[in-house]
């Protein structure tokens, strides 16, 4: 059982628990159980294996590390069992609808006798809903526009989820004799923020039969089809694969393919055809002649192009900028000099101060934005002003003793619903910078959602808007604002939006990203980490920001500290 499986359990059972009224502190523990298990770079039923003390980890007592022992042995979580016997599981997926939330979740199962989404679509149908209090005919209206959209047509995993199959499966195939080139191609290379399936490509010595062993991996639940250059499977946790084992003259060319998305490799095929070639996944042909193949650069030689980063292959722009060589020079990872917003354990994070400073030193960051949540954070537990106004002082401190690496004081600010902000100005002109956001009342209306945000940056204090859209991807829609307006205001303001690169929000998205250069706003690249293990979430954002054409100058933590803080400066 891998650990994307094995956190959904927990976060299932943490959100039946809640609908039924549980301790919230009981709840929290399920919750951050999940977190860190998701965020570990090893694989929980590994350590089971080899028999080390999961209460070790933060996050993980014993208890929780008993129940993790048995759902890695036996493939069942005895208390989640338990739970849904008297709570439907599916109540889970309701809580996704926007609005909603665990107390109308619970009300729909207690008075209307919901149990699954079906249900919940007759009681729309019937009009059952907003005869209910506290609902209403705009919920109900609300609840029927969402419920499309927990029925997907495409079963698709978020990437980061994905990633460690896909990166476990090219590993075993790289060690299989013969086995000479492999990668995954598709909307996984793509760095799109989902994926339908993973399409591995390799190429192997004639004698060797990939597939054969492939098909036998532990990984695998099912085998669709089994030939001797392509074969489909499923995953034991519902993934599809597709391998095709391709010959090195045409690698290249399967690349590109099978990475491109279905727009581009059409206008690539165009203007191949203007040159009257053909391009396909096996090279590109004069007629009966081979003319390129073999690599991703000689297959855009051939119609006079440079070679297309495959974050960009969406056809948006990206063949025309290529044929007149002004593609971006996309941001990497090597530009980043800090991550600007990040929890420890002196707020709802899982690692002290000592410990994210220390991880981020290790990663090469020069600093890092300390954003604990602020007193109004719906969830519980911000600081408010005397505990800020500590949490400053022990900043000063630690960072006194610190080697490389320096912690800016910052802080989570709460934007209340009228625009203002959850803490006096006096206090938040202390900080080095602040990153503020919308944790509630995201129902607003479009106008009125837009007004708040625009109105929290007239606020001097404000520098950075987090997680604009407040989407969290398959579970709540995004809120109702006219992005270009919110844009166009921080512009105007000398403010800075958000690339949030937590797997389930990558927030700013590409598109929005694309906005943003267009308008000439910079952005920051943001983990929003609450563990040491999260700071690697840098790399999700930096993902949404390069397929967004951003480039090194786009991004505010691209500087120094030095010009960085003078940046930020109204």
């Amino acid at each position: 059982m891998e650990n994307a499986a094995i956190a959904d359990r927990f976060d299932r059972l943490a959100d039946l628990l809640e609908i039924e009224g549980a301790n919230p502190f009981r709840i929290r523990a399920y919750r951050n159980a999940a977190a860190r298990v998701r965020a570990l770079s090893r694989r929980v039923a590994d350590l089971v294996n080899a028999g080390e003390d999961l209460s070790e980890l933060p996050d993980i007592g014993r208890d929780i590390a008993e129940k993790i022992r048995v759902l890695v042995d036996t493939g069942r979580l005895p208390l989640l069992e338990e739970v849904e016997s008297r709570t439907p599981a599916e109540l889970s997926d309701i809580m996704r609808i926007k609005g909603l939330g665990a107390k109308k979740t619970a009300a729909l199962h207690e008075h209307l006798g919901i149990k699954s989404v079906a249900d919940l679509k007759r009681a729309v149908a019937e009009h059952q809903v907003r005869e209910l209090s506290g609902f209403g005919e705009k919920t109900e209206q609300l609840i029927a526009d969402a419920l499309p959209r927990l029925e997907p047509a495409e079963k698709r995993m978020l990437l980061a989820d994905a990633e460690p199959f896909a990166e476990a499966l090219v590993e075993k195939l790289k060690k299989l004799k013969g086995v000479s080139q492999v990668a995954v191609a598709g909307s996984y290379r793509r760095r799109r923020e989902t994926v339908g399936d993973l399409d591995i490509l390799a190429t192997a010595s004639p004698k060797v039969r990939v597939s054969d062993q492939f098909v036998k991996f532990d990984e695998v639940g099912q085998v669709v089809s089994h030939g001797e250059t392509r074969s489909t499977v499923v995953l034991k946790n519902g993934l599809q694969v597709d391998l095709r084992v391709v010959p090195s003259v045409s690698y290249g060319a399967a690349m590109v393919y099978f990475t491109g998305s279905k727009a581009h490799n059409i206008e690539l095929r165009r203007l191949a055809q203007k040159r009257r070639l053909k391009i396909n996944e096996y090279g590109v042909f004069g007629g009966d002649e081979r003319r390129a193949g073999k690599t991703e650069k000689q297959v855009y030689d051939s119609v006079g192009l440079t070679w297309v980063d495959p974050v960009l292959r969406e056809n948006r722009g990206e063949l025309e900028a290529a044929r007149k060589g002004n593609l971006p020079k996309l941001v990497t990872m090597r530009d980043l000099r800090g991550d600007l917003h990040v929890h420890s354990s002196a707020g709802d994070g899982r690692d002290s101060l000592e410990a994210m400073a220390g991880a981020a030193a290790k990663r090469g960051l020069d600093y890092l934005a300390v954003t604990e949540h602020t007193a109004g954070f719906p969830a519980g537990g911000g600081l408010d002003a005397k505990a800020l106004s500590k949490h400053m002082d022990r900043i000063d401190r630690l960072n006194d003793g610190l080697e490389g690496i320096v912690l800016l004081k910052s802080a989570g600010v709460e934007i209340l619903e009228d625009g203002s902000l959850d803490l006096p100005d006096e206090l938040l002109a202390r900080l080095d910078l602040t990153v503020c956001a919308v944790h509630a009342h995201f129902g607003l209306g479009r106008r009125r959602q837009t007004e708040r945000l625009v109105r929290a940056m007239d606020n001097p204090n404000f520098n950075i808007l987090a997680h604009p859209s407040c989407r969290l991807i398959g579970r709540r829609e995004p809120v109702d604002i006219d992005l270009e307006i919110v844009m166009k205001a921080a512009l105007e303001r000398g403010c800075y939006l958000e690339v949030n690169g937590q797997p389930s929000r990558l927030d700013l998205d590409d598109n929005a990203c694309r906005m943003a250069k267009e308008l000439g706003l910079k952005v920051a690249l943001c983990s929003d980490a609450h563990g040491t293990d999260d700071l690697d979430d840098l790399r999700h954002a930096l993902d949404q920001a390069r397929r967004g054409w951003l480039e090194k100058d786009d991004v505010i933590n691209t500087r120094s500290r030095t010009a960085l803080l003078k940046l930020l400066r109204r």
